[in-house]
């Protein structure tokens, strides 16, 4: 029986030792310490018109001086058991070589490839290759740093194909530009599974950038040594016979000739140009090390550009972070204030959509039903960890999983542990319909080399969705990430610390403004005990309870709003214009002397709690009377506009001060607390009145047309 047949038969072939060349060149290969002969090519003899023998001395061979002299240099330049590369021309007999020189493992190897293009050929296309190269600087996008690259390979090399693969995190790699014959079918756009290049492949692409098959139906030459000795690495060698697999695979493909560039940026192999002729193309050693050394400054411009990307991205969450920053110091809602910048901070996060929590409560930005998102809430974990990532359907409870869908990816921040503060950037899962060259499975099926897995047999396309797993959050992202959540926690811990002190201040201004009315309660009942007019003090005494209800009602709504609470709304079908026409009746009887102007329609339903929206009303209107200017008057207009309520109320006075506005709706504002035309005061009216507003899906603005301050109001109808 055969061993299972795994992708690890490719993965785990020897092709860095196939014990053979291609046989449009020779080899020879000596042993560094004496120069002496280890191992050759069987077409060596023949070929290079040498005899050939075990130990035999590199000096003793007939070989053209330059050839000697590059091995001597070559020798005398080895590091760690390593030279690398040399070439020159040179002619053994009536036939032209490429000769190419390098050391290896402590090894000198000494290759010949036969090359039948004239030096002048060579020569012009060397200098095709330095024009395509400066044109290459001036690239401004990878896409068309590639699609030229593409273009200018083809033009100095000749083959009928060439592409450029860009791979992606997990390996597979889509052809992102192509240069081709008319008349051949384009493979542009489409991806190939991470299994097309097998990691010892991978590795070995890193290692020697450029691989050369001259002919693809060649005849592998053996090579030729001492039986026992260490097979011979070719990691290097540019006659290397590529893996049967991998020829196997081009023959179903129609290919004759094949060469592989790498662009390796930062150690990785980050992309490749291939290029295929539909017979066999011997290019020589000069035009293909031209094509390297373009390979090479892709390489280059590719990492400055991806550079130039992060700086800039890091740039602008810079910039978000510092909006954020200023919104949460100055907002009462940091859910509210983290939805303001919620765009800013998708694109920061390179998030598709954000799910905001605080105090239980939900807020949503982008294309994620608000169920779900509670859901997702609560599937977070109780403590440990300030940032949690999940990128694939497995990383969520189980019971989440089927309704997730198109949703794989979640990066969630704890910007605020004590108020269980959430920011969750949320991706979306890959299935986008790739355009697979092919079976990503490899067909299994018995070969020469017995039981292996093969390439796919055609390049027919197949569709299969990558499904259940979003793209992971790089670096970069990640460090937008930590660096946000640094500064949201800085913002929550400086909005606890003034909580703190406004809670002190609040019980210390309460104690003080309680005292009095309770006061006068105790010395109406005194005086009423002993006689007094009934009358007279029990005004006084209703006077001071209804002044301490109003306090103790204020600071109550201020707790709930802090807590999280919410005011508990009771909406209901209301007309507003009688409502209103009441409270303003029941503020002239308190205030005769106020002018009072009211600008309603005849009616204006909408629902509501009136209650809360007569509070309001009763605020902005007290808040007029005490900021106005004395004896103008304080307008009150209600009006419908689209689908929804306009209220303003209106007060000649000079405009806020710019540097009050951020705090215009914080409680306990010293410009409110100790007014002295409101001693009474705890600067909580505005910020109640907004909060009644917000709940009711409306906004509360402020705005100065001179002479008059306007606040304003704007509600949903329904």
């Amino acid at each position: 029986m055969h061993d299972p047949v795994t992708l690890d038969n490719c993965a785990d072939e020897p092709i860095h030792i196939p014990g053979s060349i291609q046989p449009h060149g020779a080899l020879l290969a000596f042993d560094v310490a004496n120069n002496a002969l280890l191992a050759w090519s069987d077409n060596a003899p023949q070929l290079l018109g040498l005899t050939l023998a075990l130990d035999l001395p590199l000096s003793a061979l007939p070989l053209p001086a330059e050839v000697h002299e590059a091995a001597a240099e070559c020798v005398d330049s080895i590091s760690d058991g390593e030279a690398p590369a040399s070439a020159l021309e040179v002619s053994l007999g009536a036939v032209q070589f490429d000769c190419i020189v390098h050391a290896y493992q402590g090894r000198l190897l000494i290759e010949f490839e036969r090359r039948d293009t004239p030096s002048d050929a060579v020569a012009a296309f060397a200098l095709k290759a330095h024009s395509a190269i400066d044109r290459l600087k001036r690239q401004k996008s990878i896409d068309a740093l590639l699609q030229l690259a593409t273009e200018q390979v083809r033009a100095i090399t000749g083959f009928d194909r060439v592409m450029a693969y860009r791979f992606h995190h997990d390996d597979s790699g889509d052809v992102t530009a192509e240069a081709r014959r008319d008349d051949l079918e384009p493979y542009l756009g489409r991806r190939y599974p991470a299994s097309d290049i097998p990691a010892q492949a991978r590795r070995l692409y890193i290692i020697n950038t450029l691989r050369l098959i001259a002919d693809v139906n060649y005849t592998p030459s053996p090579l030729r040594g001492r039986a026992g000795d260490a097979p011979l690495d070719l990691s290097h060698s540019v006659l290397r016979s590529v893996s049967p697999i991998h020829i196997e695979y081009l023959q179903n493909m129609g290919v004759g000739a094949s060469m592989s560039v790498s662009i390796v940026v930062n150690g990785r192999l980050w992309g490749l140009l291939a290029c295929h002729h539909m017979s066999a193309l011997q290019v020589p050693y000069s035009i293909r090390m031209a094509a390297d050394v373009m390979a090479q400054v892709i390489a280059s411009l590719v990492q400055s550009m991806e550079a130039r990307e992060r700086a800039l991205l890091a740039e602008r969450s810079a910039e978000v972070r510092t909006r954020v920053m200023e919104t949460l110091l100055h907002e009462d809602d940091p859910g509210r204030a983290l939805l303001r910048h919620a765009a800013a901070l998708c694109h920061s996060l390179q998030a598709e959509a954000l799910i905001i929590t605080q105090y239980g409560k939900v807020m949503t930005h982008g294309d994620i039903p608000p169920e779900l998102a509670a859901r997702i809430v609560a599937s977070l974990p109780e403590g440990g960890k300030e940032i949690v990532e999940r990128l694939a359907l497995a990383d969520w409870p189980d019971h989440l999983r089927a309704d997730l869908t198109p949703w794989a990816g979640m990066l969630g921040l704890r910007f605020d542990p004590a108020t269980s503060g959430w920011l969750l950037a949320m991706r979306r899962e890959q299935i986008h319909t790739i355009r697979w060259a092919g079976r990503p499975e490899k067909v299994v099926r018995v070969g020469p080399l017995g039981p292996r897995l093969t390439p796919r047999g055609s390049f027919d396309e197949w569709r299969e969705e990558v499904s259940g797993r979003a793209v992971p959050w790089d670096a970069t992202q990640k460090l937008a990430a930590s660096q946000l959540l640094g500064e949201m926690h800085r913002a929550s811990v400086a909005k606890h610390v003034e909580t703190d002190r406004a809670r002190a201040q609040l019980l210390a201004m309460l104690g003080h403004d309680l005292r009095g009315p309770l006061h006068s309660i105790n010395m109406a009942a005194t005086v009423l005990q002993h006689g007094g007019a009934p009358g007279t003090m029990s005004t006084r005494i209703q006077a001071s309870s209804g002044r301490m209800e109003r306090l103790i009602s204020q600071v109550l709504d201020m707790s709930r709003i802090s807590g999280g609470l919410g005011l508990g709304l009771d909406r209901k079908q209301t007309d507003l214009v009688p409502l209103l026409a009441d409270l303003l009746d029941e503020v002239r009887t308190a205030h005769p002397d106020l002018l009072l102007q009211a600008m309603m329609p005849p009616a204006l339903p909408a629902l509501l709690d009136s209650d809360r929206m007569m509070q309001v009303v009763s605020n902005l209107v007290s808040n007029a009377r005490h900021h106005g200017t004395h004896g103008e008057p304080i307008e009150v207009r209600l009006h419908a506009q689209d689908e929804g309520l306009l209220l303003e109320v209106r007060n000649t006075a000079a405009p806020i001060a710019d540097e009050l506005l951020p705090t215009l709706y914080s409680p306990l504002k010293h410009a409110s607390v100790g007014n002295v035309r409101n001693r009474g005061g705890l600067g909580l009216g505005l910020h109640i009145a907004q909060q009644i507003v917000r709940d009711h899906g409306g906004e509360l603005a402020y705005r100065y047309e001179a002479p008059q301050v306007v606040f304003m109001v704007s509600l949903p109808l329904g």
